[in-house]
């Protein structure tokens, strides 16, 4: 398979694919929500659940037919439930959050008895990115889930990256462990010294095929020219196709840059739950949306 580079590339590969994931839509009553539904059904590498819609929502779906089902809901808690449970019982592939707040979602995916988050599993936020000027996605962890993550958790949202690196056709992902600065510094930055241990078990072949090396800035992860400039010697070689963040801060700053000052195109999938879960903000787009729903289906 050859890599996947962009969105539009992504989209195609997932039409041309025989196999529709099934998307439980939570309280699909907003156009954004609608739009990313709409036009992924029309691409066709999905069949909706609409669970909690109004009728004025049920309507715009009518055309799809059996493509699109239907669950009642009595309210967004009772809607985020229902649509867990469908997650639980097979029925559905992927949790897509739509007119309801975010904690109401999440309370119903984190519910230690009905939830959908097995035990030992670490949730965690991947960012997919299309940055104008750069070659090829570029993907990111942690912008909006993890504060301050521990060792382990770290080996998880490498795990998470290194998956969707895999789906989307790169065969040796190349990841970068993100400081600002090249050195291990453990009275400052303790972080590092564990980007170390993991780079070791990277090496002894735990995490698959795969690069990983850190701590390094993010232009020497992404840059041969600032690379080879530093004098510093990596295997990255200055191309990485995904960054590991040191917290969340770091992380939330560079997506809000990005979509900012580069008009960066972004998707953004929680992982950790049994399903992949579209867990949009309140000033995504409807393009944001789609291509998470997009990313998610891969």
């Amino acid at each position: 398979m050859k890599a996947i580079q962009n969105f539009d590339e992504l989209v195609a590969h997932l039409a041309e694919r025989t196999e529709r994931r099934r998307v439980a839509v939570v309280c699909p009553n907003d156009e954004s929500t609608q739009y990313a539904v709409s036009r992924a059904l029309d691409e066709g590498f999905i069949d909706a659940i609409l669970v909690g819609a109004t009728d004025e929502a049920r309507q715009k779906f009518e055309k799809y037919g059996e493509r699109v089902s239907i669950v009642e809901a009595t309210d967004a808690d009772d809607a985020a439930r229902k649509a867990v449970g469908l997650v639980r019982e097979g029925k559905a592939d992927v949790l897509q959050k739509g007119l309801l707040n975010t904690d109401n979602l999440l309370h119903a995916v984190l519910n230690k008895e009905t939830g959908i988050l097995p035990k030992g599993r670490v949730l965690t936020h991947l960012t997919c990115a299309q940055i104008p000027g750069h070659e090829h996605f570029l993907f990111f962890t942690d912008a909006a889930v993890i504060p301050h993550p521990t060792a382990a958790q770290r080996e998880e949202q490498l795990k998470y990256v290194l998956e969707t690196c895999h789906a989307m056709g790169i065969e040796e992902p190349r990841v970068g462990l993100i400081n600002c600065t090249e050195k291990v510094n453990e009275k400052f930055f303790p972080f590092t010294v564990e980007y170390k241990e993991l780079i070791a078990k990277v090496e002894a072949g735990e995490f698959g095929r795969c690069i990983v090396d850190g701590p390094l800035d993010l232009k020497t992860c992404l840059s041969p020219e600032a690379l080879h400039k530093k004098g510093i010697e990596s295997p990255l070689e200055g191309r990485s196709d995904a960054v590991i963040f040191p917290d969340i801060q770091a992380g939330n700053v560079f997506y809000k840059t990005i979509t900012l000052f580069s008009g960066a195109l972004c998707a953004g999938i929680l992982r950790g739950p049994m399903c992949p879960v579209v867990l949009p903000s309140r000033g995504d787009s409807k393009m944001s949306k789609f291509y998470s729903l997009a990313l998610a289906s891969i």
